[in-house]
């Protein structure tokens, strides 16, 4: 069975949306992720507000609520038939708690069992690994193993096969594997 290593932030779960907002709110601006034209979002922000961006990501709360991406739940749960899926994801402060919490909530058929922090991702044993982040799809890439970008202006750089939803990693990874759709039950 080929195992599959699945980021959260930004492919599980919507984490620009509601990091964003925070922003936004005590900056009166307007990020979004379509203006993000690199990884670094300190580059996007007012100058008065700077590194201090990445302070959202430390607030209770955050991680736990978040919502999940269209289609995510539910491919993940076909996807568990034919894969072994491993979640893969790093994390600051006290967001290790809450990230367990979410994942069973949300992925109770996955359970916290399969989930696993790191920041070397390249160094998990798995055949692909589904992410967004351009440093991790290029090391994954660069050990010679598959690394599928779910697509952000972001990550555009990153010369990798690309998606831009759940059914589309669905569909790819039954164009690259031959396995069968489960819808088709």
């Amino acid at each position: 069975m080929r195992t599959l290593l699945i980021d959260m932030d930004s492919v599980i779960c919507d984490l620009m949306t509601e990091w964003h907002r925070r922003y936004n709110a005590d900056y009166d601006d307007d990020l979004s992720v379509a203006k993000l034209g690199c990884w670094k979002t300190e580059k996007y922000v007012k100058p008065e507000c700077g590194m201090k961006v990445y302070n959202y990501l430390d607030e209770p709360g955050l991680f736990l609520n978040l919502s999940p991406l269209p289609q995510a739940l539910d491919v993940l749960e076909r996807l568990q038939k034919s894969y072994d899926i491993l979640l893969v994801t790093s994390s600051r402060t006290h967001a290790y708690t809450e990230k367990e919490q979410w994942v069973e909530k949300h992925l109770p058929f996955l359970g916290k069992q399969n989930l696993i922090f790191a920041h070397r991702k390249d160094m998990i044993r798995g055949d692909l690994l589904f992410d967004d982040a351009p440093h991790n799809l290029l090391a994954f890439q660069a050990s010679g193993r598959d690394a599928v970008a779910m697509d952000y202006p972001y990550n555009r750089d990153v010369e990798v096969p690309r998606v831009s939803s759940w059914l589309e990693f669905e569909a790819f990874l039954h164009r690259k594997w031959g396995e069968r759709d489960e819808r088709e039950n």
